[in-house]
């Protein structure tokens, strides 16, 4: 209790002053002596927790809330500084210090340590926490994040770059350092636009199309490139502020995260940076496609890369006919790139498979996304819906369905037809039909197995047989038909389909009790990676 008696000595002088200033009452003052003296008692109990330094934190911004509210309201004439004008924030630092001599590697401690110290604006502190947490935590992008992020908030761009290179040779597979240093060097790129408007110089585009496109600057061309933007005089600077313009320095930052990160999360990551940074649209558009133009190069058959490329160009604002035409263009981008794959008989070995299966399952996801809008036209929802037919029947004539087209294909027409009228997507089958439909892709033997296009069969027949799951229970013996050809990951996905319907009659021959028993002992066996003829043992109940 000693350590506890210091602490409220140390509280003495602030709290007579704010007495003195009026600003709190004597019963306040010992309401707020109750408080902390309960708040000091539990941080020097033998097991401290993270959560007592953190609340006791944030009661002392609470009251130093409160204390600059009153001080508006009393208008105090301003002076000199008094010692509670600052020992508030003071002992919210002192907090955070305590508890990180506690918790040293506690990394979200030190993020909110270094959030708190940038409200109050201790700029000087910022600097010290983040570099104590640098020395801590090298591989933490965060940290190197939040300390660019704070010499650009205080005009101090090369302290930033330095930071985030630092961060880059340190953490070279982190998408989101690239990510930030991009954004980074478009916002300096726009600083100096800015700057040179104000200034009135007018940086001219000479020989567009005609100049060698510099796409790779090492550091100390770029270094050279701002001492010369910075000048206003000469020829060097007038084409040294063309480069910055025109996004050299971007390009080159695009070029060297391609090509240490050749990832496509990297490219899509960095594609909605661009796309939605406040640049002119022309430094915009030649950021893109510099980024495009690597991405076809390094990950051609990727498919992932393969569908960012054809949905380049469908961005929000695009609407009526352009809409029209974006759309179609990105759907026979996709579509081909299935056909191709089947086509050029790129699923011999196991790697060939998977990039197909990834491929299709691309463009599933591509054709649900897009059906799914309630402000697409219904003409382009039929026209999306008979172009995913359409390649569906020409992997079966193939021999290679694709078991996510198939399930896309039924969850989209189980869809429309259970929430969507049938006059708002033209040729939409009956639901007879798309019962029969699904029954035909699960009797495929290439994707017998598949627990994806069971899963949609039971939807379909669920939704659209009737509450009752049609005549004769065939929603239950479809399930059980499921369970008896479908192996793998999917098992459980099964069984869990199975129990949240039955469930919905609890007395139902028993089945959920039945169910949950399987699907502990499925679980167990997943968790002790046992073999699948384990598991398939269970199919006989």
């Amino acid at each position: 209790m000693e350590r506890v008696q210091f602490q409220q000595e140390q509280m003495l002088a602030e709290l007579k002053d704010l007495v003195q200033k009026g600003l709190f009452t004597q019963n306040e003052i010992k309401q707020i002596m109750k408080k902390r003296t309960a708040y000091e008692t539990a941080l020097v109990r033998r097991v401290a927790k993270k959560n007592d330094f953190l609340r006791y934190a944030a009661y002392e911004m609470g009251l130093e809330a409160l204390r600059r509210k009153r001080v508006e309201r009393i208008k105090i004439p301003k002076g000199p500084p008094t010692i509670s004008d600052y020992a508030l924030v003071r002992r919210q630092f002192h907090i955070f210090e305590r508890a990180l001599k506690k918790f040293k590697s506690d990394i979200g401690l030190w993020i909110q340590y270094i959030q708190v110290a940038k409200k109050e604006g201790a700029r000087s502190l910022v600097g010290r926490i983040t570099a104590r947490a640098l020395q801590l935590f090298p591989n933490v992008p965060a940290f190197y994040i939040l300390a660019a992020s704070h010499e650009l908030e205080y005009l101090s761009p090369s302290a930033a770059r330095t930071l985030l290179q630092r961060g880059i040779r340190l953490n070279a597979e982190s998408v989101e350092m690239w990510r930030e240093y991009v954004k980074m060097e478009m916002g300096f790129v726009e600083s100096m636009r800015r700057r040179w408007n104000v200034l009135g110089i007018i940086v001219e585009d000479k020989g567009k199309g005609k100049e060698r496109e510099r796409t790779s600057l090492d550091e100390e061309e770029v270094e050279q490139m701002e001492v010369d933007a910075a000048e206003p005089e000469g020829d060097e600077s007038e084409a040294a502020r063309r480069e910055i313009l025109s996004g050299a320095i971007v390009k080159s930052v695009i070029s060297s995260a391609a090509k240490a990160l050749p990832k496509p999360e990297l490219f899509m990551s960095l594609h909605n940076v661009i796309s939605k940074y406040p640049s002119p649209l022309s430094l915009r558009t030649s950021l893109l496609d510099h980024l495009h133009d690597l991405l076809q190069q390094i990950l051609p058959h990727d498919a992932q890369a393969i569908k960012l490329t054809a949905t380049r160009f469908l961005t929000p604002e695009v609407e009526g006919a352009e809409l029209v035409d974006r759309l179609k263009e990105a759907n026979e981008t996709l579509s081909r790139a299935v056909k191709d794959a089947i086509s050029n008989g790129r699923r011999e070995t196991r790697e060939e498979r998977e990039a197909l299966d990834a491929l299709a399952q691309v463009y599933g996801e591509f054709i649900n996304e897009w059906c799914r809008k309630d402000e697409l036209d219904p003409s382009l929802k039929a026209y999306l819906l008979g172009s995913l037919h359409s390649l569906i029947q020409f992997s079966i004539d193939s021999e290679i369905p694709l078991s996510s087209l198939l399930s896309t294909h039924l969850a989209l027409l189980t869809y429309f037809s259970t929430f969507i009228s049938s006059g708002d997507v033209p040729l939409l089958p009956s639901p007879t039909k798309i019962v029969k439909l699904a029954r035909k892709y699960t009797s495929l033997p290439a994707v017998r197995s598949s627990y994806h296009i069971w899963l949609a069969r039971l939807e379909a027949e669920k939704r659209l047989l009737g509450p009752v799951g049609g005549k004769d229970g065939e929603v239950e013996k479809t399930w059980k038909e499921a369970r008896a050809n479908v192996s793998g990951e999917g098992v459980i996905e099964v069984w869990i389909w199975g129990v949240n319907v039955t469930g919905e009659d609890a007395n139902k021959h028993g089945e959920v009790e039945e169910s949950v028993k399987v699907l502990e002992v499925l679980s167990v066996s997943r968790s002790s990676n046992k073999k699948n003829t384990f598991v398939d043992s269970f199919f006989i109940l």
